[in-house]
C-alpha cells in the first residue's frame, strides 16, 4: 500500500504543464564565428551533425509507434552523435560499438549489427558505415523489441530489451547493465540536450512508473520537480534528499547490486578478472573506456582479454560502480597492475563532451578517497598539459593517465582530459588565479543545461520557458545564456525561477572555495527583477540575499561566501556557508507576477578570492 502512496505522490509532480504560449521578442541573430580553437572544434561537430535529425525523422516515419525522442537519446548515450568506427585498442577496455547509434557486433554482446542487417535486408557494412542504415537499423531493432513485449510495457523495459549488453543473459549483473543503459537514455530524455548540433527535446519522465524503488535508489534518479518547500516524500525507508533531489536511503544498498564496502558512494558489481597484489598500492591510473558505462560493466564481467578495472564512472551524472576490490589487482594496466588502482571513465578520447563536471567531481572524490586510505599524496598528481599519445611520466607522479605509465601502448585519457582542473579538484585551494570563470557560454551551455522551469521550486512561469545559448547578445566574448521566461496563465504566484546548475544533478554542480565570492553578469529586458544564488553547503542548501537589477542594462552581482549576513537558510541550512564541500546550486530570478514574456541573459558566472 505504501508503494502506491509513492506512486501517487510522485506522479503528481510530473503532471504535464498547461499547453500555452505567448509571442516572444525576436531573438537576435546568431553569430557562429568560432572564437577560439575549442569553439572551432565544436562548430565542426555541429556541422557534421546537421543531417542527423532528418535520419531520425525517416526512422520514425517507418516506425511511428516508437517513443518520441528515444532514437536521439540512444544515439546520445552511445556515441554523443558521432559516427563510431568500431576501432579498439589491442586489449580493449570496452566492446567495439559502431555508427551513430553505437550498435554492438557480438563478441559477448548481442550482434545488433547482424540483427539490423537482417531486418533491413542490407549488408553488415552498410549498417556499420552508413549513418542512414545505422539509424534505421537501430529503429528496426527497437521496434522488434517492442513487438515482443506485453502491451503496456514501460519505456525502461523496452530499452532494456533493446540493449545489446549480456547477449541475452538473465543474471543479475547483465540485468543491471541493461538497467543502467535504460536509465541513462531516460535521463537524457528527462533533461533534454541542446548542444553543438545535438538536439534531444526534454520530455519529463515519470520515474516511479519506469523503475521499481530499489532501481531508482540504485540509479539515484532525479525528482527535481518536487517542491522542496512543501516537505519531503518518504516511503518504505526511502526519501527524496532535499539537496540532491534524488531518491536516497540511510541504509546501504543490498541485493544483487549492493553498495561498495570499500567506497560508500559506489555500487558493487564483481568482475572475475583480478589477482593478488604483488606490491603495496602507490599510484592511480586514469582511463577512458572508449565505450559506454553500461557496456564496460558488461564487458568487465565477460571478455576474451580478462581485462577489468577497480572503478567505473558514468558521464551523465557521475555514478560510480566498483568491480574489483581495492585490495586486489585489477587487470587494467599490464605490468603496472600490482601497485595501481584504476578508474575507467565513460566516453571516447577524441570527444571532450564525455568529460562532464559530474564525472570530474565523482572521479576526484574517489581519488581523494584513495589518497586518504592508501597514503598517496594527492599533490603528486600530474598537473600539466594533456597529451594525445603515449608519454611516460616520472614514477614520482603518482596520479596520471594510462598513457603516462611505462610498458603500454594506450593513449587514454588523451588530449581532452583537463589535468589542471583535476589537480585543483584533488587539491582544493591550489588553483590560485582569480577571478575563476565557471561558465562563459562561449562554446556550450556549461553547467546550466536545464530549462528554467525544471525545478519544482520554480513558481509562476510556464513549462514552455526556455534557456538557450545565444551568440548575438553577451557582456564578454560572443555568447551568453538566454532565458525566455513565459508566464503560466494558470498560476498567479509571483515569479521565482530556480535556474539549476548541473542539469538538476547536485553531483554536476561547480565546486568553489568558501574564502571567496560568487557572481555573474545579468541583463533583464524588464523592470522589477531581483536575482540571487543558491549554494549547496554540505547536506544543506543556503540562499543568498536578493540583489535588485535595473532593466535593459548589464549588471554585475556577487555575494561573499564568508559573510553570513549575505545568506539565508533554505533547505536544511543555517544561514551560513560553513561546510567543507561548497557548490553552486542555482541562479534565482524573482519578480512580482506578470503576464508578459521576459528575456533575460546571464554571462560570466565566476568565483573571486577574498
Amino acid at each position: 500500500m505504501r508503494r502506491s502512496c509513492l506512486t501517487l505522490a510522485v506522479s503528481l509532480l510530473f503532471a504535464a504543464a498547461p499547453a500555452w504560449s505567448e509571442s516572444r521578442d525576436p531573438a537576435p541573430a546568431v553569430d557562429l564565428t568560432p572564437v577560439d580553437a575549442a569553439a572551432g572544434e565544436q562548430a565542426a561537430l555541429a556541422q557534421a551533425r546537421r543531417d542527423f535529425p532528418a535520419l531520425f525523422a525517416a526512422a520514425y516515419a517507418r516506425h511511428p509507434q516508437l517513443p518520441a525522442g528515444s532514437l536521439e537519446a540512444i544515439a546520445y548515450v552511445q556515441s554523443r552523435w558521432v559516427m563510431l568506427d568500431g576501432a579498439v585498442d589491442a586489449v580493449p577496455e570496452s566492446p567495439a560499438a559502431v555508427g551513430l547509434m553505437g550498435l554492438y557486433a557480438g563478441h559477448g554482446f548481442r550482434d545488433q549489427v547482424g540483427g539490423a542487417a537482417t531486418l533491413l535486408g542490407v549488408s553488415r557494412k552498410q549498417v556499420e558505415s552508413d549513418p542512414y542504415w545505422n539509424v534505421l537499423g537501430a529503429a528496426a531493432l527497437l521496434a522488434d523489441a517492442q513487438s515482443r513485449l506485453a502491451r503496456g510495457a514501460t519505456q525502461a523495459e523496452l530499452l532494456a530489451a533493446y540493449a545489446g549488453h549480456g547477449d541475452g543473459k538473465t543474471d543479475a549483473i547483465a540485468a543491471f547493465a541493461r538497467e543502467a543503459f535504460a536509465y541513462d537514455v531516460l535521463l537524457t530524455l528527462d533533461r533534454g540536450v541542446d548542444d553543438n548540433g545535438i538536439r534531444v527535446d526534454a520530455r519529463p519522465v515519470a520515474w516511479e512508473r519506469e523503475f521499481a524503488p530499489d532501481a531508482l535508489l540504485r540509479q539515484r534518479a532525479p525528482f527535481v520537480r518536487l517542491d522542496l518547500q512543501r516537505g519531503a516524500v518518504e516511503v518504505d525507508g526511502l526519501r527524496i534528499d532535499p539537496v540532491t533531489e534524488a531518491l536516497s536511503s540511510d541504509a546501504p544498498l543490498a541485493g544483487p547490486v549492493p553498495s561498495s564496502t570499500d567506497y560508500g558512494p559506489a555500487l558493487w558489481v564483481t568482475s572475475p578478472y583480478y589477482h593478488s597484489r604483488s606490491q603495496s598500492i602507490s599510484a592511480v591510473a586514469i582511463h577512458t573506456m572508449q565505450g559506454s558505462y553500461a557496456g564496460s560493466i558488461s564487458w568487465f564481467q565477460s571478455n576474451p582479454y580478462s581485462v577489468s578495472a577497480h572503478y567505473l564512472i558514468r558521464s551523465s551524472d557521475g555514478q560510480v560502480t566498483q568491480m574489483v576490490r581495492e585490495a586486489q589487482a585489477a587487470h587494467h594496466i599490464g605490468a603496472e597492475n600490482g601497485y595501481t588502482l584504476g578508474i575507467e571513465h565513460e566516453g571516447y578520447v577524441n570527444n571532450a563532451s564525455w568529460y562532464t563536471t559530474a564525472m570530474y567531481n565523482a572521479s576526484s572524490a574517489l581519488t581523494r578517497h584513495f589518497c586518504s586510505r592508501h597514503g598517496i599524496n594527492c599533490a603528486t598528481a600530474y598537473n600539466g598539459a594533456a597529451h594525445s599519445g603515449v608519454v611516460v611520466l616520472s614514477s614520482s607522479i603518482k596520479i596520471k593517465g594510462h598513457q603516462h605509465f611505462p610498458n603500454n601502448t594506450h593513449t587514454d585519457p588523451g588530449i581532452n582530459w583537463d589535468w589542471r582542473r583535476y589537480y585543483t579538484l584533488l587539491n582544493p585551494g591550489s588553483g590560485g588565479g582569480t577571478p575563476r570563470i565557471l561558465d562563459t557560454f562561449e562554446t556550450n551551455e556549461g553547467h546550466f543545461t536545464s530549462t528554467p522551469s525544471y525545478s519544482g521550486s520554480t513558481t509562476g512561469i510556464d513549462a514552455t520557458s526556455t534557456a538557450e545559448r545565444d551568440c548575438g547578445v553577451s557582456h564578454v566574448g560572443s555568447c551568453s545564456e538566454h532565458l525566455t521566461l513565459v508566464d503560466n496563465p494558470s498560476d498567479s504566484q509571483a515569479w521565482a525561477v530556480r535556474f539549476l546548475s548541473g542539469g538538476g544533478s547536485a553531483g554536476s554542480n561547480t565546486g568553489v572555495a568558501r574564502n571567496g565570492r560568487v557572481g555573474f553578469w545579468v541583463y533583464v529586458a524588464g523592470a522589477g527583477f531581483s536575482v540571487g544564488v543558491g549554494i549547496d553547503d554540505g547536506a544543506a542548501t543556503e540562499r543568498s540575499t536578493l540583489r535588485s537589477v535595473a532593466a535593459n542594462t548589464w549588471t554585475y552581482v556577487e555575494w561573499n561566501l564568508a559573510d553570513a549576513n549575505q545568506w539565508n537558510a533554505w533547505v536544511g541550512g543555517n544561514g551560513a556557508i560553513d561546510a567543507a564541500n561548497v557548490t553552486i546550486d542555482a541562479i534565482w530570478l524573482e519578480r512580482a507576477h506578470t503576464t508578459y514574456t521576459v528575456n533575460a541573459y546571464i554571462d560570466e558566472v565566476q568565483w573571486r578570492s577574498n
